[in-house]
């Protein structure tokens, strides 16, 4: 093979890989942690539970500024979340409810909140730690009765943002 042969096979392999790199997937910089258990809605949506959008593929995603109060996170493509009358299963429990995270990538997290009707019915601190790939928190519901939906907040130390999760309940 001459040079000139080599110097055009060289110059057309480069040539490709800007194409490669724009045929590659895109991942989901904001994937990080849901509920798993008590089933959040999340969950119940990547379980197949309830019939739901693109959160399926991506329970873990529901990312936006500390300090909301939706099931969401402010991220439109999600905002079904948010649907109370979409048919959400409403997990069994008592007034003591244990609730499991799953966390896809890990952050330094300043507290953990948990939310009924507007009012914090727990707040975990966690003073920057960098937790494992699981966390647990029990919560008292208080006197509590019937259905209720309970907004979880995993507030992030190190940045402006706190991932959403909304667990349905039926309180005993």
């Amino acid at each position: 093979m001459s040079v000139k042969s080599k110097l055009v096979a060289a110059a057309a392999g480069l040539g490709m890989v800007p194409a490669m790199l724009v045929a590659l997937p895109v991942t989901e910089a904001s994937a990080h942690g849901y509920i798993a258990n008590p089933p959040s809605r999340q969950q119940q949506c990547a379980a197949g539970t309830v019939s739901c959008g693109e959160i399926k593929y991506e329970p873990q995603s529901v990312e936006g500024p500390k300090g909301l109060r939706n099931c969401h996170g402010n991220v439109g493509r999600f905002a079904e979340l948010n649907n109370d009358g979409k048919g959400w299963r409403a997990t069994s429990v008592g007034r003591n409810v244990s609730f499991n995270w799953r966390l896809t990538a890990r952050h330094r997290t300043s507290t953990w909140e948990y939310f009924i009707g507007g009012t914090r019915i727990a707040s975990f601190n966690d003073n920057g730690a960098i937790p494992g790939a699981t966390v647990s928190h029990n919560v008292n519901l208080g006197n509590r009765t019937g259905r209720q939906k309970v907004l979880a907040v995993w507030n992030i130390a190190d940045t402006a943002m706190a991932f959403y999760n909304c667990v349905d309940l039926q309180v005993s």
